[in-house]
Protein backbone atom coordinates (compact mmCIF):
# COMPACT_ATOMS: atom_id res chain seq x y z
CA UNK A 1 0.00 0.00 0.00
CA UNK A 2 1.08 3.57 -0.67
CA UNK A 3 -0.30 6.99 0.18
CA UNK A 4 -1.54 9.83 -2.02
CA UNK A 5 -2.21 13.27 -0.55
CA UNK A 6 -5.12 15.16 -2.12
CA UNK A 7 -5.39 18.91 -2.51
CA UNK A 8 -7.42 19.01 0.74
CA UNK A 9 -4.52 17.34 2.61
CA UNK A 10 -6.42 14.04 2.85
CA UNK A 11 -4.25 10.93 2.87
CA UNK A 12 -5.58 8.15 0.61
CA UNK A 13 -4.38 4.57 0.85
CA UNK A 14 -3.86 3.13 -2.64
CA UNK A 15 -2.16 0.08 -4.12
CA UNK A 16 0.57 0.97 -6.60
CA UNK A 17 0.81 -1.08 -9.79
CA UNK A 18 4.23 -2.69 -10.15
CA UNK A 19 6.29 -3.53 -13.19
CA UNK A 20 5.05 -7.10 -13.91
CA UNK A 21 1.39 -6.05 -13.96
CA UNK A 22 2.12 -2.95 -16.02
CA UNK A 23 4.22 -4.99 -18.44
CA UNK A 24 1.34 -7.43 -18.98
CA UNK A 25 -1.07 -4.53 -19.59
CA UNK A 26 1.43 -3.02 -22.02
CA UNK A 27 1.71 -6.36 -23.85
CA UNK A 28 -2.07 -6.46 -24.30
CA UNK A 29 -2.05 -2.91 -25.65
CA UNK A 30 0.83 -3.69 -28.02
CA UNK A 31 -1.08 -6.74 -29.30
CA UNK A 32 -4.15 -4.61 -29.99
CA UNK A 33 -2.02 -1.95 -31.65
CA UNK A 34 -0.27 -4.56 -33.78
CA UNK A 35 -3.57 -5.94 -35.04
CA UNK A 36 -4.88 -2.45 -35.82
CA UNK A 37 -1.59 -1.48 -37.46
CA UNK A 38 -1.57 -4.58 -39.68
CA UNK A 39 -5.13 -3.92 -40.82
CA UNK A 40 -4.52 -0.24 -41.58
CA UNK A 41 -1.18 -0.88 -43.32
CA UNK A 42 -2.82 -3.47 -45.58
CA UNK A 43 -5.33 -0.84 -46.66
CA UNK A 44 -2.55 1.70 -47.17
CA UNK A 45 -0.51 -0.74 -49.27
CA UNK A 46 -3.56 -1.54 -51.35
CA UNK A 47 -4.08 2.17 -51.97
CA UNK A 48 -0.43 2.72 -52.90
CA UNK A 49 -0.35 -0.22 -55.28
CA UNK A 50 -3.61 0.80 -56.93
CA UNK A 51 -2.52 4.41 -57.51
CA UNK A 52 1.14 3.68 -58.37
CA UNK A 53 2.34 6.34 -55.92
CA UNK A 54 5.92 7.50 -55.44
CA UNK A 55 8.25 6.06 -52.81
CA UNK A 56 8.31 9.32 -50.82
CA UNK A 57 4.53 9.35 -50.55
CA UNK A 58 4.52 5.70 -49.54
CA UNK A 59 7.13 6.30 -46.82
CA UNK A 60 5.24 9.34 -45.50
CA UNK A 61 1.94 7.44 -45.31
CA UNK A 62 3.55 4.48 -43.55
CA UNK A 63 5.28 6.70 -40.95
CA UNK A 64 2.10 8.68 -40.38
CA UNK A 65 0.08 5.47 -39.96
CA UNK A 66 2.54 4.07 -37.41
CA UNK A 67 2.53 7.30 -35.39
CA UNK A 68 -1.26 7.54 -35.41
CA UNK A 69 -1.71 3.97 -34.23
CA UNK A 70 1.12 3.83 -31.69
CA UNK A 71 0.73 7.33 -30.24
CA UNK A 72 -2.93 8.03 -31.00
CA UNK A 73 -4.21 4.82 -29.39
CA UNK A 74 -2.78 5.60 -25.96
CA UNK A 75 -3.55 9.30 -26.17
CA UNK A 76 -7.19 8.84 -27.13
CA UNK A 77 -7.87 5.93 -24.78
CA UNK A 78 -6.34 7.53 -21.68
CA UNK A 79 -8.05 10.85 -22.40
CA UNK A 80 -11.53 9.46 -22.98
CA UNK A 81 -11.42 6.89 -20.17
CA UNK A 82 -9.57 9.14 -17.69
CA UNK A 83 -6.51 6.95 -17.35
CA UNK A 84 -7.25 3.54 -18.84
CA UNK A 85 -6.26 1.67 -21.95
CA UNK A 86 -7.65 -1.71 -22.94
CA UNK A 87 -4.81 -3.53 -21.18
CA UNK A 88 -5.17 -1.47 -18.02
CA UNK A 89 -8.92 -2.01 -18.01
CA UNK A 90 -8.53 -5.79 -18.25
CA UNK A 91 -6.03 -5.89 -15.37
CA UNK A 92 -7.81 -3.32 -13.21
CA UNK A 93 -5.21 -0.54 -13.50
CA UNK A 94 -5.73 3.19 -13.79
CA UNK A 95 -3.50 6.23 -14.29
CA UNK A 96 -4.18 9.02 -11.79
CA UNK A 97 -2.46 12.25 -10.89
CA UNK A 98 -0.20 12.47 -7.86
CA UNK A 99 -3.10 13.83 -5.80
CA UNK A 100 -5.39 10.94 -6.76
CA UNK A 101 -7.57 12.87 -9.23
CA UNK A 102 -8.26 11.82 -12.83
CA UNK A 103 -5.83 12.72 -15.58
CA UNK A 104 -6.65 15.02 -18.47
CA UNK A 105 -5.51 15.44 -22.07
CA UNK A 106 -2.21 17.12 -21.20
CA UNK A 107 -1.21 14.32 -18.85
CA UNK A 108 -2.09 11.66 -21.42
CA UNK A 109 -0.16 13.56 -24.10
CA UNK A 110 3.00 13.88 -22.01
CA UNK A 111 2.86 10.23 -20.92
CA UNK A 112 2.33 8.99 -24.49
CA UNK A 113 5.09 11.09 -26.04
CA UNK A 114 7.57 10.13 -23.33
CA UNK A 115 6.56 6.46 -23.70
CA UNK A 116 7.29 6.50 -27.44
CA UNK A 117 10.35 8.78 -27.61
CA UNK A 118 12.11 8.12 -24.26
CA UNK A 119 10.88 5.26 -22.08
CA UNK A 120 10.73 2.53 -24.72
CA UNK A 121 12.32 4.23 -27.71
CA UNK A 122 14.10 1.75 -30.02
CA UNK A 123 17.19 4.00 -30.34
CA UNK A 124 18.13 3.49 -26.67
CA UNK A 125 20.31 0.49 -25.84
CA UNK A 126 18.20 -0.18 -22.70
CA UNK A 127 14.65 0.81 -21.87
CA UNK A 128 14.93 3.81 -19.54
CA UNK A 129 11.28 3.40 -18.53
CA UNK A 130 11.89 -0.06 -17.06
CA UNK A 131 14.98 1.08 -15.17
CA UNK A 132 13.20 4.12 -13.76
CA UNK A 133 10.16 2.08 -12.76
CA UNK A 134 12.28 -0.48 -10.90
CA UNK A 135 14.20 2.23 -9.04
CA UNK A 136 11.19 4.38 -8.12
CA UNK A 137 9.27 3.45 -4.97
CA UNK A 138 5.95 4.27 -6.70
CA UNK A 139 6.84 2.37 -9.87
CA UNK A 140 6.93 5.51 -12.01
CA UNK A 141 8.56 5.55 -15.40
CA UNK A 142 10.04 8.74 -16.82
CA UNK A 143 6.75 9.69 -18.47
CA UNK A 144 4.95 9.45 -15.11
CA UNK A 145 7.57 11.62 -13.43
CA UNK A 146 7.28 14.33 -16.08
CA UNK A 147 3.46 14.22 -16.23
CA UNK A 148 3.00 13.96 -12.45
CA UNK A 149 1.02 10.71 -12.63
CA UNK A 150 1.08 7.27 -11.04
CA UNK A 151 -0.52 3.94 -12.00
CA UNK A 152 -2.64 2.32 -9.28
CA UNK A 153 -4.43 -1.02 -8.97
CA UNK A 154 -8.04 0.08 -8.85
CA UNK A 155 -9.72 -3.33 -8.85
CA UNK A 156 -8.21 -4.40 -5.52
CA UNK A 157 -9.51 -1.48 -3.50
CA UNK A 158 -13.31 -1.51 -3.75
CA UNK A 159 -15.11 1.32 -2.03
CA UNK A 160 -18.01 0.24 0.13
CA UNK A 161 -21.20 2.20 -0.01
CA UNK A 162 -21.34 4.50 3.04
CA UNK A 163 -24.02 3.74 5.65
CA UNK A 164 -26.41 6.65 5.12
CA UNK A 165 -29.20 7.13 7.67
CA UNK A 166 -31.23 9.77 9.49
CA UNK A 167 -31.72 9.53 13.27
CA UNK A 168 -35.35 8.86 14.11
CA UNK A 169 -35.78 12.15 15.98
CA UNK A 170 -34.62 14.12 12.91
CA UNK A 171 -36.77 12.50 10.22
CA UNK A 172 -39.23 15.40 10.16
CA UNK A 173 -36.38 17.90 9.78
CA UNK A 174 -34.83 15.84 6.96
CA UNK A 175 -38.12 15.74 5.05
CA UNK A 176 -38.31 19.54 5.17
CA UNK A 177 -34.82 20.07 3.72
CA UNK A 178 -34.37 22.19 0.60
CA UNK A 179 -31.85 20.27 -1.55
CA UNK A 180 -32.30 21.82 -4.98
CA UNK A 181 -29.08 23.86 -4.65
CA UNK A 182 -26.91 20.88 -3.70
CA UNK A 183 -24.78 19.93 -6.75
CA UNK A 184 -24.05 16.35 -7.70
CA UNK A 185 -20.26 16.71 -7.55
CA UNK A 186 -20.37 18.01 -3.97
CA UNK A 187 -22.74 15.21 -2.96
CA UNK A 188 -20.44 12.63 -4.55
CA UNK A 189 -17.45 14.13 -2.75
CA UNK A 190 -19.25 13.80 0.57
CA UNK A 191 -20.27 10.24 -0.26
CA UNK A 192 -16.65 9.33 -1.03
CA UNK A 193 -15.57 10.98 2.21
CA UNK A 194 -18.01 8.89 4.24
CA UNK A 195 -16.99 5.71 2.40
CA UNK A 196 -13.31 6.33 3.22
CA UNK A 197 -14.02 7.69 6.71
CA UNK A 198 -12.06 5.05 8.61
CA UNK A 199 -9.13 5.16 6.15
CA UNK A 200 -8.38 8.88 6.52
CA UNK A 201 -5.94 10.45 8.92
CA UNK A 202 -7.73 11.62 12.08
CA UNK A 203 -6.80 15.30 11.77
CA UNK A 204 -7.46 15.45 8.03
CA UNK A 205 -10.71 13.53 8.50
CA UNK A 206 -12.02 16.08 11.00
CA UNK A 207 -10.93 19.06 8.91
CA UNK A 208 -12.41 17.72 5.67
CA UNK A 209 -15.63 16.75 7.43
CA UNK A 210 -16.07 20.25 8.86
CA UNK A 211 -15.35 21.79 5.46
CA UNK A 212 -17.91 19.61 3.68
CA UNK A 213 -20.50 20.16 6.43
CA UNK A 214 -20.04 23.93 6.15
CA UNK A 215 -20.54 23.82 2.37
CA UNK A 216 -23.61 21.62 2.82
CA UNK A 217 -25.07 24.03 5.37
CA UNK A 218 -24.69 26.91 2.91
CA UNK A 219 -26.64 25.04 0.22
CA UNK A 220 -29.35 23.42 2.34
CA UNK A 221 -32.04 24.74 4.68
CA UNK A 222 -33.22 24.68 7.40
CA UNK A 223 -30.42 23.99 9.86
CA UNK A 224 -30.73 20.87 12.03
CA UNK A 225 -32.76 21.44 15.22
CA UNK A 226 -29.97 20.06 17.40
CA UNK A 227 -26.14 20.00 17.14
CA UNK A 228 -24.75 17.24 14.96
CA UNK A 229 -21.22 16.11 14.21
CA UNK A 230 -20.13 16.64 10.61
CA UNK A 231 -20.30 12.99 9.42
CA UNK A 232 -23.78 12.52 10.90
CA UNK A 233 -25.00 15.76 9.27
CA UNK A 234 -23.61 14.72 5.86
CA UNK A 235 -25.10 11.25 6.24
CA UNK A 236 -28.54 12.63 7.08
CA UNK A 237 -28.58 15.01 4.11
CA UNK A 238 -27.38 12.33 1.69
CA UNK A 239 -29.91 9.83 3.06
CA UNK A 240 -32.77 12.27 2.47
CA UNK A 241 -31.41 13.00 -1.01
CA UNK A 242 -31.33 9.28 -1.76
CA UNK A 243 -34.89 8.83 -0.43
CA UNK A 244 -36.21 11.51 -2.77
CA UNK A 245 -34.34 9.99 -5.70
CA UNK A 246 -35.86 6.58 -4.96
CA UNK A 247 -39.32 8.15 -4.86
CA UNK A 248 -38.68 9.86 -8.19
CA UNK A 249 -37.55 6.60 -9.77
CA UNK A 250 -40.50 4.72 -8.28
CA UNK A 251 -42.93 7.09 -9.98
CA UNK A 252 -41.18 6.58 -13.31
CA UNK A 253 -41.26 2.77 -13.33
CA UNK A 254 -43.07 -0.05 -11.55
CA UNK A 255 -41.92 -0.88 -8.07
CA UNK A 256 -39.33 -3.63 -7.90
CA UNK A 257 -39.93 -6.78 -5.93
CA UNK A 258 -37.64 -9.47 -4.64
CA UNK A 259 -34.12 -9.15 -3.20
CA UNK A 260 -33.35 -5.97 -5.19
CA UNK A 261 -36.39 -4.00 -4.04
CA UNK A 262 -35.82 -0.66 -2.29
CA UNK A 263 -35.94 -0.80 1.52
CA UNK A 264 -39.25 -0.03 3.15
CA UNK A 265 -37.69 2.54 5.46
CA UNK A 266 -35.11 4.64 3.56
CA UNK A 267 -33.90 6.21 6.81
CA UNK A 268 -33.01 2.90 8.42
CA UNK A 269 -29.38 2.07 9.20
CA UNK A 270 -28.15 -0.55 6.71
CA UNK A 271 -28.10 -4.04 8.20
CA UNK A 272 -27.18 -7.53 7.13
CA UNK A 273 -23.96 -9.51 6.78
CA UNK A 274 -22.69 -7.39 3.86
CA UNK A 275 -23.50 -3.95 5.28
CA UNK A 276 -20.42 -1.79 6.02
CA UNK A 277 -19.89 -0.84 9.66
CA UNK A 278 -21.05 2.63 10.59
CA UNK A 279 -18.21 4.88 11.80
CA UNK A 280 -20.69 7.10 13.67
CA UNK A 281 -22.15 4.45 15.98
CA UNK A 282 -25.33 2.48 15.57
CA UNK A 283 -28.66 4.26 15.78
CA UNK A 284 -31.03 2.35 18.08
CA UNK A 285 -33.87 0.88 16.12
CA UNK A 286 -37.39 1.71 17.22
CA UNK A 287 -39.36 -1.26 18.57
CA UNK A 288 -41.66 -2.80 16.04
CA UNK A 289 -45.30 -1.84 16.69
CA UNK A 290 -47.58 -4.59 17.85
CA UNK A 291 -50.01 -5.37 15.05
CA UNK A 292 -53.67 -4.83 15.84
CA UNK A 293 -55.61 -8.04 15.74
CA UNK A 294 -59.43 -7.85 15.87
CA UNK A 295 -61.06 -10.08 18.45
CA UNK A 296 -62.16 -13.43 17.07
CA UNK A 297 -65.87 -13.71 16.23
CA UNK A 298 -68.00 -15.64 18.76
CA UNK A 299 -68.29 -19.30 17.98
CA UNK A 300 -71.66 -20.42 16.61
CA UNK A 301 -73.57 -22.75 18.89
CA UNK A 302 -73.06 -26.34 17.93
CA UNK A 303 -76.12 -28.03 16.45
CA UNK A 304 -76.72 -31.70 17.09
CA UNK A 305 -75.67 -33.88 14.24
CA UNK A 306 -78.45 -35.84 12.56
CA UNK A 307 -78.14 -39.15 10.84
CA UNK A 308 -79.63 -40.40 7.64
CA UNK A 309 -81.21 -43.77 7.19
CA UNK A 310 -77.85 -45.35 6.47
CA UNK A 311 -76.43 -44.03 9.74
CA UNK A 312 -74.02 -41.42 8.29
CA UNK A 313 -73.66 -38.28 10.27
CA UNK A 314 -74.67 -35.12 8.41
CA UNK A 315 -73.23 -32.14 10.35
CA UNK A 316 -75.26 -28.97 9.94
CA UNK A 317 -78.30 -30.75 8.73
CA UNK A 318 -81.61 -30.19 10.49
CA UNK A 319 -83.41 -33.19 9.08
CA UNK A 320 -82.51 -36.73 8.20
CA UNK A 321 -82.53 -38.29 4.85
CA UNK A 322 -85.68 -40.00 3.72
Amino acid sequence: MSQLVTGEAVVLQVRIARMPTRALACAIDVLVQGMALGLILSLVFGFLIGTDSSESLAAALIILTVLLVVVGYRLVMETLTRGRTLGKYILGLKVVRDDGSSIRFRHALVRTLMWFFVDFAPWFAASPGIVASLMNKEGKRIGDMVAGTVVIRERHQPMASPPLFVPSQLVQWAQSLELSQLPDDLANTARDYLARFVELDVAARAALGETLAFRFSELTAPAPPQPMIAPAFLSAVLAERRRRELIRLATARPAATGPFAAPTNPYAVPAGPFAPPSPYGAVPAAPAPTPFLPPPPPAAPARPATHNTQGWATPGSDSGWS
